[in-house]
C-alpha cells in the first residue's frame, strides 16, 4: 500500500510539472518591444499616467491582471488611456511582451 501511495504521488508531481503552463514568448524579444513601445508610460515597471495601475506584480494580481492571456487582451485591445496595438506589433510581438512583463513583474522589476 505504501509503494502504491508514493507511486501515486510520483504520478499526480509528473502531471503538475507538465501541466503548468510556462512562458510561451520570447522575454528576451519582449523586452526589446517594450523598450520601443512600453518603457515612455511603464519604466521600471510603473505608470506615469495612472500611478495605481502599474505593472508591479501586486498591482497586476489586484486588477486581474496577472496572466499571459490578460496582460495579452490590454496590450492588444488598450484600455482607458492605453492604446491599442494591434496592427502596430504582430501577435508574436504581443506574446513576447506579455511574457517579459510578467516574468519582470515576478522579478520585482
Amino acid at each position: 500500500m505504501k509503494n502504491f501511495v508514493w507511486g501515486l504521488c510520483l504520478v499526480c508531481l509528473t502531471w503538475l510539472v507538465t501541466m503548468t503552463p510556462a512562458f510561451a514568448g520570447d522575454s528576451g524579444h519582449g523586452g526589446q518591444v517594450f523598450a520601443s513601445n512600453c518603457a515612455a508610460c511603464h519604466i521600471g515597471g510603473g505608470n506615469v499616467v495612472n500611478g495605481a495601475k502599474t505593472l508591479k506584480l501586486e498591482d497586476l494580481e489586484k486588477y486581474g491582471m496577472a496572466s499571459l492571456e490578460a496582460i495579452k487582451t490590454q496590450v492588444t485591445n488598450g484600455k482607458s488611456a492605453m492604446p491599442a496595438f494591434l496592427g502596430r506589433l504582430t501577435e508574436e510581438d504581443i506574446e513576447d511582451v506579455a511574457t517579459y512583463v510578467l516574468a519582470q513583474a515576478e522579478k520585482g522589476w
